[in-house]
């Protein structure tokens, strides 16, 4: 006969059941993890002190956050030597994966894109983009030439990206055959010979491609989850941003050309102000400018020596000579300006080219109307009355009165001329004039 179970007891069994049900562990993929985040940062233009420094503080960022990567979204011509050092040394000891992608299509890694792209833990690029060109150049953006110096910049270049692609298992032969030869490949050969690691169309493609890859980071392997980040814009402070723009080589000069003329223009015309405050805020940015970039003195020096003849030659009639001196010493100051090491930033020869003309044409024209005024006739004073013509008011027997430029006058004439007759003046004596008959 079995026991009987009182309905009191059933309850409480079927409670603690439930209790112990619902206390138990869930199964792993019931707990709701975490989405991975990463941070994308988009730089496009001139690697310069701005660009590092942006870059070191997204890096920065990403650490503190502990995000999965930083994707660095990149599209530069090149920059200054200096600027691209900092930023690679950053990557090398970042605590957190960093992914150089060449994009948008269009794009390009040149010159110091190159190096910085080998430096990352993944590069990637996006289809109709490339990368290379990474010869030193010089302020005329050639080849740096075959001096010893020349030779020594070229020579520690190739040994640094060399270094930077073993460090990466990348094409060492190929990145030494960028900076020696300044080679240059699109996507597609960069993949095949394997200077990169993939290709993606756009950065959802990329973060798919991303995920589980295996990547060395500070010493430690560690496999990326990517799929369906969260993902996280960094953008540069609006300070970062326009001193970004006012570093910019052509911005620089261009302030630097504008506050001249507008200082020129307060000297030749006290009290007008508004040119020279706005000419003294274009020299102090482009100033600031200059800090941050490789001047060369020399080319410093010209620029200011071709102000101070266009100056002087609308002072001194020379015929033109002191313009064209000041033009000579415009355009080697402008190709001198912005010089310096390997890979450094230049001005480009079309800005040269604009404002060198302009200033041609601006000379031209207030030397021109200095000139035009210095053979004008007077108008005004003795000298202005000279050859004016007029009307006998009496006879003139040898004296008598005249009317001219709007006055009466008394007047002397070397022959008889009648009432009304028309007289011209050939002599200004005190207050009497020497007329003939016109």
């Amino acid at each position: 006969m079995k026991p009987r179970v009182s309905s009191a007891t059933a309850w409480i069994a079927s409670t603690l059941a439930a209790v112990l049900f619902l206390a138990a562990p869930l199964p792993v993929a019931a707990k709701g993890e975490a989405s991975p985040e990463i941070d994308v940062l988009t730089l496009e233009g001139a690697i310069q002190p701005i660009t590092a420094q942006v870059i070191v503080q997204a890096i920065d960022r990403a650490e503190k956050e502990k995000r999965e990567a930083l994707v660095i979204r990149l599209d530069t011509p090149g920059g200054l030597d200096t600027s691209m050092r900092d930023i690679i040394k950053r990557i090398l000891v970042s605590e957190v994966p960093v992914v150089v992608y060449v994009a948008p299509a269009g794009s390009r890694a040149a010159s110091a894109g190159t190096f910085i792209t080998l430096a990352a833990h993944v590069a990637a690029m996006s289809p109709g983009t490339s990368i290379g060109a990474a010869t030193p150049v010089n302020v005329g953006g050639g080849d740096v030439g075959k001096s010893d110096l020349a030779r020594k910049v070229k020579n520690d270049a190739v040994s640094y990206i060399r270094s930077l692609a073993a460090q990466r298992a990348r094409n060492a032969d190929w990145a030494e055959k960028a900076v020696t030869e300044g080679k240059s490949i699109n996507e597609t050969e960069a993949l095949r010979i394997h200077v990169i690691d993939l290709i993606a169309r756009d950065d959802d493609e990329l973060l798919r491609a991303l995920d589980g890859r295996t990547v060395t980071v500070a010493g430690l392997t560690r496999t990326l989850h990517t799929k369906d980040a969260i993902r996280h814009e960094v953008k540069p402070s609006w300070r970062q941003a326009f001193f970004s723009k006012i570093v910019d080589p052509n911005v620089a000069y261009i302030l630097f050309i504008l506050g001249f003329y507008g200082i020129l223009f307060e000297l030749s015309n006290p009290g007008a102000v508004l040119p020279g405050v706005v000419g003294g805020i274009c020299i102090l940015l482009a100033f600031l400018a200059f800090q941050a970039l490789p001047i060369n003195l020399t080319g410093l020096a010209l620029i200011l020596f071709a102000m101070i003849l266009f100056a002087a030659d609308v002072k001194v009639q020379s015929h033109g000579i002191l313009s064209v001196g000041g033009v000579i010493a415009l355009i080697l100051g402008s190709l001198l300006l912005l010089g310096g090491n390997g890979g450094a930033a230049h001005v480009s020869i079309w800005v040269i080219g604009t404002v060198v003309g302009a200033t041609v044409l601006f000379f031209g024209f207030v030397v021109g109307a200095a000139f035009r005024s210095q053979r004008r006739k007077p108008v005004t004073g003795r000298e202005g009355l000279l050859g004016e013509r007029g009307t006998a008011l009496t006879e003139l027997k040898p004296a008598g009165k005249v009317f001219v430029h709007g006055e009466y006058w008394d007047a002397r004439s070397e022959e008889p001329i009648e009432e009304g007759a028309p007289v011209v003046v050939d002599q200004v004596d005190g207050m009497r004039l020497r007329v003939r008959r016109a």
